[in-house]
């Protein structure tokens, strides 16, 4: 009995292995060469006595790994200690095995030539090793061998299997030094690492803008080559991400995914749903510079400042008529294109606006929202109050520029500027008279 001792930071694991030492293991079955023949130096019955003997199982007592060869157990444990004993000079990278650092210097040598010997029969890529090679040619064959026991979810990559099998343990390896975080995968923790010392690695050729992502960069490029590879197969409509499409794709569903825990209302958006429940909270985050207003969202914010910079982005291609919305711009392009989309369930008439809808509606309905808090008389729109109103303050703010008259309403000033012009453009359908 050979008693092992591996330290491992401040705990020493001692395995007690019921074996004769590796030296002796490998006597075992040595060989001698005699020519082109090949003989064991033990007899045919020592070797059936070898074979019958039972298999030897070493286990780690870290975890539940077993092993039928001690050296193995040795190399294992070093995954636990973090004892790396071979390093590659051109990389710093660290090995637990010889053989496993040899084939990976392979790999510079290749780099360096620039040699890649392994070459795909399918298309023209070539490889510097017959492993990458292999993995590869699963993107042809759709060979997926690695299975997931839990719910037989299939990879092409071992590598894969192992994150994925994360989710099931809920094992996170992977933790930041600076606020503990963790992560299931190395790459995201280097990816939140830059979120604490700023590094963005990955600038843009065109304007120089950096990102702490490949995938972020690679998605702002598309505004600078104008691709838009995701398409919506409903209407033909492509964007330049694959959130984009996924959002647009529940305008044809219907679907809301986003609920308020507070009222009944659900959105399509989880920014959406955030802005919402703002109006809850009565949240306003994001402050304008130039007045005292405030806003539930950096986009309401960003429209309103284009009240004071007078900036109006979006443009008609028809009248050249400009818009600080692009709802805006929407809206009046129905001008030039007829299109009503908005119609009444009642007697079918349609409208370029919803609130148009919404107020002729009310015909139908009677109702009659708008209140004078003077006389308490109704009304079905808040411009017919605003016009009622000025009957009690005697305000007339529509003068005529030909003479002194002024007005309550806009219609009474120009039906009066008719009386300078003479313009009678109402005629009677019943005799030649034309009345004003």
């Amino acid at each position: 009995m050979t008693s092992v001792k591996l330290e491992d930071c401040s705990q020493t694991l001692e395995l007690n292995v019921n074996i004769k030492d590796e030296e002796e293991e490998e006597t075992i079955g040595k060989s001698v060469n005699h020519g082109d023949y090949v003989e064991t130096s033990s007899t045919s019955r020592a070797q059936q006595q070898e074979d019958h003997r039972p298999k030897r199982s070493h286990h780690c007592p870290r975890c539940k790994e077993s092993f039928s060869i001690l050296s193995k157990l040795k190399i294992h444990l070093k995954i636990h200690t973090g004892e790396n004993l071979y390093s590659c000079t051109d990389c710093g990278k660290n090995f637990t095995t010889l053989k496993v650092l040899t084939v990976h210097q392979r790999v510079h040598e290749r780099i360096h030539t620039g040699e890649k010997t392994y070459s795909c029969s399918n298309c023209v890529k070539c490889f510097t090793s017959s492993t990458n090679l292999k993995i590869h040619q699963r993107t042809h064959t759709g060979e997926k061998p690695y299975l997931c026991s839990d719910c037989g979810a299939s990879f092409s990559r071992l590598g894969h299997l192992k994150t994925h099998k994360r989710i099931h343990t809920g094992e996170k390896p992977y933790s930041c030094p600076d606020c503990g975080k963790s992560f299931s995968r190395l790459g995201n923790l280097k990816t939140h690492e830059r979120m604490h010392t700023g590094v963005k690695p990955y600038s843009c050729s065109d304007c120089g803008k950096s990102f702490s992502r490949l995938g972020h960069l690679k998605t702002h490029e598309r505004i600078h080559t104008g691709e838009k590879p995701y398409f919506c197969s409903d209407c033909l409509k492509c964007f330049t991400t694959s959130t984009e499409l996924k959002v647009h794709q529940r305008t044809h569903t219907g679907e809301k995914p986003y609920s308020c825990s507070d009222c009944v209302k659900c959105f399509t958006t989880c920014s959406g749903l955030e802005g919402h429940r703002r109006t809850h909270t009565g949240e306003k985050p994001y402050s304008c510079s130039n007045c005292i207003k405030s806003f539930t969202s950096s986009t309401k914010l960003k429209i309103h400042q284009r009240t004071h910079t007078g900036e109006k982005p979006y443009l008609c291609s028809d009248c050249g008529a400009s818009f600080s919305r692009l709802g805006h711009l929407n809206t009046h392009e129905r001008i030039h294109t007829g299109e009503k989309p908005y119609s009444c369930s009642d007697c079918g008439k349609g409208f370029s606006r919803m609130c148009n809808l919404k107020t002729h509606e009310r015909i139908h309905t009677g109702e009659k929202p708008y209140f004078c808090s003077d006389c308490v008389k109704c009304f079905t729109t808040s411009t017919e109050l605003k016009g009622h109103q000025r009957t009690h303050t005697g305000e007339k703010p529509y003068s005529c520029s030909d003479c002194v008259k002024c007005f309550t309403t806009y219609s009474g000033l120009i039906g009066h500027q008719r009386t300078h012009t003479g313009e009678k453009p109402y005629s009677c359908s019943d005799c030649v008279c034309i009345r004003s």
